[in-house]
C-alpha cells in the first residue's frame, strides 16, 4: 500500500478524517471548480471533472455544493481563480513527497510549503528529483470488515480494475486513471460502500523507516495536509501494518 492512502486510513481510525471534514469538502471544492472552470461543467464531456465528483460523492458532500463549484468554475457565480502548483520535496530520511496545491496566491503557498518543510525536517527537491518515482493511478479503498473480499475482487477486476489487494484491514483497489470513474461507479452500484476513492499518486518502490522516523514523516505529510492551498501529499514512505502512530 502507498505512504499516502495507508496514511489517510491510520488518520480514518483515529477519527481525524471526519474532525477535518470541513477542511476536505474546501479542497475538493476547489479542485472541482478548476476542473469546470478548464473543461466546462458537463460532467459525461469532461473526464476530470467527472473523477472529481465522483471523489467528492465518495466522501458523502453535499449535491448543493458539488452544484455550487461547478458554477463558479463555469461563471454562472462569483469564484476565485486558482493556480495548480506540484512541488517536489524530500521527507526525513530521504523519503520522497509530492506536494499538490491550489492556490490564488503563488508566493503565499510556495512560503508556507518551504516553512513547514523546514520545520519538520524536510527539503524541496529539484524538478524531477522525486516525481519520476510516481505513477498517477485511481485508489479506491475499502473497509474490510464486513465486506466479501472474493465479491470485491471478481466485480473490481470485471469493472477494469488493474489489482485488488488486503492490506490490513483495508481493502485497495487500483485503477488505471482512466478507468477509475467506471470501476468506482460500478463497484458503488453493486453495493460496496467506499472508505475513500481518488485519483493519486502512486510510488513505484517505497521506503522503509524505524517507527520514530515513520512518525516525524507522517506528521510533516500532516502538517503540510492542514495548509489550505495543500490538495493533497503522496509519498513513498512504507508504513508498516501493525504501525500505531504515536499519541
Amino acid at each position: 500500500m502507498s505512504g499516502h492512502s495507508k496514511w489517510h486510513t491510520i488518520k480514518h481510525k483515529k477519527g481525524a478524517a471526519d474532525a477535518k471534514r470541513g477542511k476536505l469538502f474546501t479542497k475538493i471544492i476547489k479542485e472541482i471548480t478548476v476542473a469546470a472552470r478548464m473543461g466546462g461543467g458537463d460532467e459525461e464531456a469532461n473526464p476530470r471533472l467527472r473523477t472529481i465528483v465522483l471523489k467528492a460523492k465518495a466522501a458523502n458532500m453535499p449535491k448543493d455544493n458539488i452544484e455550487r463549484a461547478i458554477k463558479k468554475g463555469t461563471g454562472d457565480l462569483d469564484g476565485v481563480d486558482y493556480v495548480e502548483l506540484q512541488y517536489e520535496a524530500y521527507a526525513p530520511g530521504g523519503v520522497g513527497m509530492l506536494i499538490e496545491a491550489l492556490t490564488d496566491n503563488k508566493n503565499r503557498t510556495a512560503a508556507d510549503v518551504r516553512t513547514i518543510l523546514s520545520k519538520g525536517g524536510g527539503q524541496l527537491a529539484a524538478t524531477g528529483a522525486v516525481s519520476y518515482m510516481f505513477k498517477r493511478k485511481g485508489m479506491i479503498v475499502f473497509d474490510a470488515e464486513g465486506v466479501d473480499f472474493d465479491a470485491l475482487f471478481e466485480a473490481a477486476l470485471e469493472a477494469g480494475a488493474e489489482d485488488v489487494a488486503d492490506e490490513g484491514g483495508m481493502i485497495e483497489v487500483t485503477t488505471d486513471p482512466s478507468e477509475f470513474a467506471n470501476v468506482l461507479e460500478a463497484l458503488q452500484a453493486a453495493g460496496f460502500e467506499t472508505a475513500s476513492a481518488e485519483v493519486s499518486m502512486v510510488p513505484d518502490t517505497t521506503a522503509s523507516l524505524d517507527a520514530d522516523k515513520t512518525a516525524k514523516v507522517l506528521r510533516l505529510i500532516e502538517r503540510l495536509e492542514d495548509n489550505d492551498d495543500v490538495q493533497s501529499v503522496s509519498s513513498n514512505l512504507d508504513i508498516p501494518d501493525d504501525f500505531e502512530m504515536p499519541e
